[in-house]
C-alpha cells in the first residue's frame, strides 16, 4: 500500500506557496459540465488496518490454485531480487531513451537485453522488444514480406500446430495488409507439422514459413528439415520459440544449414509473473542482412569524443522518426519495464540457472504424463517428444473435468478441444520447475477422482 506522508498543514503550505486557495482551483480550467460530481454509494472511510484486512480477504477469494495450465503463459519461480530491483524508482519510472545524454542507464539496459536475446537465439541482432509474442509474430510476417524481395506473393505458410491465439492475432493484424496465410496440417499421430504436407507448395511463390518450437501441443518439431525446406524453396524462415527451452534446445540461429531468418517469441517466462492476462512482452531477433526491415528500436554501443563507451539509439525504423511511407511499424514505447525485468532475471539465473529451470520443467512434465497415464481413460495424444507441455486425450468432454478439478483448487490445464475439435476431448497440461512430486501426485489423484476411476497401483 502506498504511503503518502503529507499532512493537512503540508498541503496548505504547498497551496499557499503556489498561490491557490484549494486543490480544486488547480483544475478550474476544466468546464464544470465536464467534471464528475461527488461519488455516491461509497462507504465511510476505513483505517489503514481495516482496508488492509478487507483487501486481503477479497484477494483470498481467488484462492491459490495449483496451476497446471501453460498454453503460452508459464508459471516459473522468479527470484525476489528481480522485481525488487525492477521497481526501484530510477528504473520503474524510466521512459523513452531519446536523449542519450540523460538516458545512459536505460540505454545500457536495453543493450544488455538485446545481447542476451541475440545470444539465446544465436541470431545476429535483436530489437528492444515488442508488445507480446503474438503481435511479434505478426510483425515478423510483415517483416518477411518486406525482406524477401524475390517473392511477390505475400504468402505465409502457417502450421496448424502454431498457438491458436498467435494465429488469430496474426490474421487480425496482417491479413488486412495483403498477406495470405496458408494452413499446414500436423501429423495426427505425432503432433508434428507434417513435412509431406508441404509438397503441394513446391514450385510456388512462398514468402515465408513459420515454425513454432515447441509447438502449441508442447511437441518438438523437426526444425532442421522444415528450415531446409523453406530455404530450398525461396522462403524466409520465421521461428516462434519459447525462451526457456533455448537453454536446452538448438537455438533457431542454428536450425538447418544456416539458421532461420527471423526469431520471435513471448518473453513472459523470463521473470514476468502471471497476472490476469498480462502484461507480456515480445522479443525479436534477425540476421544482420534484414536489420533495416526490423520493427521497433535498436540500441548500439559506441565511443564518445573522449573515447569513453556509451550507448545510443542506432536504428528507429518507425513513423515517429522517419517518413510514414518508409516506416516498418508503429511500435514505440513497447514493454520496456518487462524487458528490464527479463534482463535482470537472466543476469541473476545465468546460463546454468536457466538450463536447470528448463531441465526441471521437462522432468516434471514427464513425471506428470507418467502419473496420469495409469488412469483409465487418459493417454497421451501424440507420440513425439515434448518439452514442458503434453496433450492428453480423455474419454469424455474436458470442460466438466476441469470444473471438478477447479472445485478442488486445481487449475487442471487448457481445454484444447475448443481449438482442435478434430482431436476429440484433449487436455493440454504443463508442469514447470515450480511443481513438486507431491503436487503431481495431488493432480493425478484429483484427475482420477474427476474421471470417477480408481488409480492403478
Amino acid at each position: 500500500m502506498a504511503f503518502i506522508p503529507h499532512t493537512a498543514d503540508d498541503v496548505r503550505e504547498m497551496l499557499d506557496t503556489i498561490g491557490v486557495a484549494s486543490i480544486e482551483q488547480l483544475f478550474d480550467e476544466i468546464p464544470a459540465a465536464l467534471r464528475a460530481g461527488p461519488l455516491t454509494g461509497i462507504p465511510a472511510a476505513l483505517s489503514e488496518m481495516q482496508i488492509g484486512r478487507l483487501m486481503s480477504e477479497r484477494a483470498a477469494r481467488d484462492g491459490r490454485p495449483l496451476n497446471f495450465i501453460g498454453a503460452g503463459a508459464y508459471e516459473h519461480h522468479i527470484p525476489a531480487a528481480v522485481w525488487a530491483i525492477t521497481t526501484r524508482g530510477e528504473i520503474y519510472t524510466a521512459y523513452t531513451p531519446y536523449q542519450a545524454e540523460a538516458s545512459q542507464g536505460t540505454l545500457q539496459t536495453i543493450y544488455e537485453y538485446q545481447t542476451m536475446i541475440a545470444n539465446l537465439t544465436a541470431m545476429e541482432v535483436s530489437n528492444a522488444s515488442l508488445y507480446d509474442g503474438a503481435s511479434g509474430l505478426a510483425e515478423a510476417c510483415l517483416m518477411a514480406v518486406r525482406a524477401n524481395r524475390r517473392s511477390k506473393a505475400a504468402r505465409i505458410l502457417m502450421p496448424r500446430a502454431v498457438n491458436p491465439t498467435y494465429r488469430k492475432c496474426v490474421e487480425a493484424i496482417a491479413s488486412n495488409q495483403g498477406l495470405i496465410f496458408e494452413e499446414v496440417p500436423f501429423d495426427p499421430a505425432t503432433g508434428q507439422t507434417a513435412l509431406d504436407a508441404l509438397a503441394r507448395f513446391e514450385g510456388e511463390d512462398i514468402t515465408a514459413i513459420v515454425i513454432q518450437q515447441p509447438n502449441f501441443f508442447g511437441v518438438l518439431e523437426d526444425v532442421d528439415s522444415l528450415t531446409e525446406w523453406g530455404h530450398a524453396h525461396g522462403a524466409l524462415v520465421i521461428a516462434a520459440v519459447n525462451p526457456t527451452s533455448l537453454a536446452l534446445l538448438k537455438p533457431p540461429g542454428e536450425w538447418g544449414a544456416k539458421g532461420v531468418d527471423i526469431a520471435v517469441g513471448e518473453g513472459q517466462p523470463l521473470g514476468v509473473p502471471l497476472c490476469s492476462g498480462g502484461p507480456y512482452f515480445g522479443f525479436m531477433a534477425t540476421r544482420m542482412e534484414h536489420v533495416r526491415q526490423m520493427p521497433g528500436r535498436i540500441v548500439g554501443r559506441t565511443l564518445d569524443l573522449d573515447g569513453r563507451p556509451g550507448f545510443t539509439l542506432t536504428l528507429q525504423a518507425r513513423e515517429q522518426h522517419i517518413r510514414r511511407g518508409k516506416a516498418t511499424s508503429n511500435i514505440c514505447t513497447n514493454q520496456g519495464l518487462l524487458m528490464t525485468a527479463a534482463t535482470i532475471y537472466l543476469a541473476i539465473v545465468g546460463p546454468e540457472g536457466l538450463e536447470r529451470v528448463a531441465s526441471a520443467s521437462m522432468v516434471r512434465t514427464t513425471e506428470l504424463a507418467s502419473a496420469v497415464s495409469t488412469i483409465p481413460g487418459v493417454h497421451a495424444a501424440f507420440s513425439a517428444p515434448h518439452f514442458h507441455e503434453v496433450l492428453l486425450r480423455l474419454d469424455r468432454p474436458v470442460g466438466p473435468v476441469l470444473d471438478e478439478l477447479a472445485a478442488q483448487g486445481i487449475a487442471g490445464g487448457y481445454d484444447a478441444s475448443r481449438d482442435y475439435p478434430e482431436l476429440g476431448p484433449v487436455l493440454l497440461v504443463c508442469a514447470t520447475e515450480t511443481k513438486t512430486c507431491d503436487d503431481i501426485e495431488t493432480y493425478a489423484k484429483a484427475l482420477a477422482a474427476a474421471l470417477g476411476a480408481p488409480r492403478a497401483t
